[in-house]
């Protein structure tokens, strides 16, 4: 074998090398910002019980979905999974418990004891502070996933990336339903209290 063989082999492997090493980096940072999402979430998901307890005193008809609300953070209390199919459920059900709760309090703004109370106020102001923190880390998330997923989906990546255990995943999106502004019927539907028999 001649030195030029030789160089080339060396430089195949330190190039396949720094591929692999790549995407071991890129897969890290995706669980940095996983982690970072994490801490936003258990931040709403501390806020959701206040809010709930705000809303049953006072919206007996809306017990369905303050029952739906709780029953959707009980499911999401577990820490988040890194692995593509985990995430990609975990963030459907994200989506549908940030719906449902943010439904809960346009149908709080219907309730003049509700609207006036500080603490509902003060719940209201921390629930939009979280969640653009969530929109924040998801869009950190989303930039570190779309490096990660490009540099796997490019041969060689995807056989140094079998060999590294690393999988694509899934980018966590607004909900579709949250994307869609609401109509006026939907909102004063929500927020229209039953009379009181």
């Amino acid at each position: 074998m001649s030195w030029g063989s030789i160089a080339i082999v060396v430089a195949v492997l330190a190039a396949l090398y720094l591929w692999y090493a790549a995407i071991v980096a890129r897969r890290n940072k995706v669980r940095e910002a996983l982690s970072s999402i994490d801490v936003h979430l258990t931040q709403r998901h501390d806020l959701i019980p206040n809010i709930v307890q705000l809303a049953a005193r006072y919206m007996a008809h809306e017990r369905g979905l303050i029952e739906e609300v709780t029953r959707l953070r009980s499911r999401l209390e577990r820490p988040l999974e890194d692995s593509a199919a985990a995430m990609g459920e975990r963030f459907r059900a994200e989506g549908e418990l940030a719906r449902k709760t943010a439904r809960l309090l346009v149908a709080m703004e219907a309730y003049p004891e509700l609207k006036a109370d500080a603490t509902v106020i003060e719940a209201q102001r921390t629930w939009t502070e979280v969640e653009a923190q969530i929109t924040a880390a998801r869009r950190f998330y989303n930039a570190a996933v779309n490096r990660l997923n490009s540099l796997i989906q490019i041969f060689p990546g995807s056989l140094l990336a079998a060999l590294a255990g690393v999988e694509a995943m899934p980018f966590f999106e607004a909900d579709t339903a949250a994307r869609k502004a609401p109509s006026v019927e939907e909102i004063l539907g929500a927020a229209r209290p039953e009379p009181e028999p």
